[in-house]
């Protein structure tokens, strides 16, 4: 690894690390015993998390997961299905959460291009039978994480959320780049939001907060969160020092996060004429998916067809880190604390290789 250079960190953009701004912003904050709800930094926080999605209310806690694991908690009860898709973040990298801490079950949905249908989601609502699991919520992600980043358009959303309305079914999203999704789309993050009974969004990721995601609902359903969050381990106590980096985050970031879609698009569309790599979908926001194949080694390929896992390895050899999902896919993450050359870089160490 040439260690004269910074390293090119294309893991996650939850490897950012907070501004400047942020650090001071945390270092000033006032704050006061959140469990109490004294704590004036992240009220603010909270306020306008939920102005910005024009939902009601909001909470703060300290993950993207427990927000989710918090909505699915409140919305159902024990032995209930949650329809969500196979590649959904909430079944991939949630440690079975939903199973462990509230009994419930997935449905899953193996959706053709990422997004579950509406049709698919009626057809997979459990009917009102006794001795069948109730269908407890609906479970969106927005934009996808698996997917590439990919975009549900609203009118699909809203497909979906009025089939699950018409079974009185709640639907949560899982929005944890919700504001990559709203620049992609060219929308606002609250049309987005419209109509669900929960989202979830988090402040670090490409905002580059440190710590923290927000939960919003109805004043009704944040309580009840609230309560929640709690059992779930996640009550804090003077964490206005974390919500103002969430702050300058809401006020500062989100206008740039066109950059990183720019960004990962470069590298897509340079890696797309290189033999052995096949992409196949152009990145809609920061994220790219890409798979890598026997014709991409110049020598022997590995004999363990661990492909993507010795693709990685050679672009940390030339100061480049990547994220291998199995033994053929590899995932880039383009966000704000990647060094200006990062998508050439990329693309040299990528071509090193063959």
């Amino acid at each position: 690894m040439n260690s004269s250079l910074p390293i090119v960190d294309l893991r996650s953009d939850t490897v950012t690390r907070p501004t400047p701004e942020m650090r001071r912003a945390m270092a000033e904050a006032p704050v006061g015993d959140d469990v109490y709800g004294e704590d004036p930094t992240v009220l603010r926080l909270e306020e306008m998390a939920a102005e910005i999605l024009g939902l009601e209310s909001a909470l703060f806690v300290p993950t993207g997961t427990m927000g989710n694991q918090v909505a699915l908690a409140v919305h159902t009860r024990p032995g209930e299905e949650v329809i969500c898709d196979s590649q959904s973040h909430i079944i991939h990298y949630e440690m079975a959460a939903m199973a462990a801490l509230s009994g419930l079950l997935p449905r899953i949905l193996m959706a053709e291009k990422v997004f579950p249908t509406a049709k698919q989601v009626a057809e997979a609502i459990a009917p009102e039978i006794s001795y069948i699991s109730r269908t407890g919520l609906v479970s969106l992600e927005n934009s996808h994480n698996r997917g590439g980043g990919a975009v549900m358009p609203v009118p699909r959303q809203k497909e979906i959320l009025e089939v699950a309305r018409k079974k009185g079914i709640p639907v949560h999203l899982d929005g944890a780049r919700i504001f990559n999704a709203a620049v992609s789309l060219g929308v606002e993050a609250r049309e987005i939001a419209q109509g669900f009974d929960s989202v979830m969004f988090c402040v670090s990721k490409g905002l580059g907060a440190p710590v923290g995601s927000l939960l919003c609902g109805s004043v009704d359903f944040i309580r009840e969160a609230r309560r929640v969050r709690k059992r779930f381990g996640g009550g804090m106590r003077q964490v206005g020092i974390l919500a103002a980096a969430g702050i300058v985050a809401l006020e500062k970031m989100t206008s740039r996060l066109t950059e990183d879609h720019k960004a990962a698009r470069l590298i897509g569309e340079g890696l797309a004429g290189i033999r052995g790599i096949t992409i196949p979908v152009m990145p809609q926001t920061n994220i790219l998916i890409f798979e890598v194949g026997p014709g991409w080694f110049s020598g022997s390929a590995p004999a363990d067809r661990n492909y993507a896992g010795a693709f990685v390895r050679h672009l940390q050899d030339q100061g480049v880190l990547a994220l291998a999902l199995d033994a053929g896919k590899v995932r880039l993450v383009t966000h704000f604390d990647i060094p200006p050359d990062s998508v050439e870089r990329t693309l040299r160490a990528v071509k090193n290789g063959r």
